[in-house]
């Protein structure tokens, strides 16, 4: 069912929600742990791993989602090669799905006064950079990442941070009511809920089974999707 009013503001998540970066980030997770010694991961483990901030990704690939191992160092070691790796190969081989663009301009043009951001756990440069390469800069008014905030999703800060600075460019109070998360795991789901926002959770993303734990407003099984639910009444 389509929302009662068309939203305010939309917050999207980065990863499996406007970009597809799996093969990178599979293959900065496995040079990481070929690296450090270890024997790599198939794609659909590291998949499983993704959505939680770059240093819970490295952390579960090593090994240590609960951050039992004492070597600080060494898990400091793996971070770092990942980051530095990523940084050079993150637009290898990530692109935009199909769709993504055509929704983002339709938005725009049928809704000019709904503002549009970013808030990914990814850290805040490389999700600037993949945004700024594939021409998506121009419909967000904000991009945060991870590392933007002393805490990630599903913690409501970052979400409230954006209300609050759209509010302010849009002259007047925008409320979580009228502000939609849309991503594709329950991380993105949850963000929404803490906030007092409404969720589209997209099924074609990264890691779609995670919606089943937290299920969204509404599911989308393509960009084009969003505008059904979005973009009921003109403004």
């Amino acid at each position: 069912m389509p929302l009662a009013s068309p939203p305010r503001l939309i917050v999207f998540d980065l990863d499996g929600t406007l970009i597809d970066s799996r093969v990178d980030l599979c293959n900065s997770v496995n040079a990481t742990l070929a690296h450090l010694g270890k024997p790599t991961l198939p794609e659909a483990v590291i998949s499983g791993y993704i959505g939680d901030g770059v240093s819970m990704l490295v952390r579960r690939a090593i090994g240590d989602p609960e951050g039992d191992i004492s070597d600080e160092q060494y898990v400091t070691q793996a971070l770092t090669f990942f980051l530095d790796y990523y940084r050079i190969h993150k637009l290898d081989y990530t692109y935009v799905y199909p769709g993504v663009l055509e929704a983002l301009q339709t938005i725009r043009a049928t809704h000019p006064q709904t503002l549009m951001a970013v808030l990914t756990n990814k850290p805040v440069h490389p999700s600037r950079d993949i945004c700024t390469h594939f021409g998506l800069s121009p419909f967000f008014f904000q991009n945060y990442g991870g590392n933007s905030f002393h805490t990630k999703k599903p913690d409501p800060h970052g979400l409230e941070a954006l209300i609050a600075e759209a509010s302010t460019l849009a002259g007047h109070a925008i409320t979580p009511a009228e502000t939609i998360m849309v991503g594709d795991t329950d991380i993105d789901v949850l963000t929404a809920r803490n906030c007092g926002a409404r969720s589209i959770g997209c099924t074609f993303g990264l890691k779609p089974h995670s919606l089943e734990d937290a299920p969204p407003d509404h599911l989308a099984h393509t960009p084009a999707d969003w505008l059904t639910f979005m973009l009921a009444n003109p403004q």
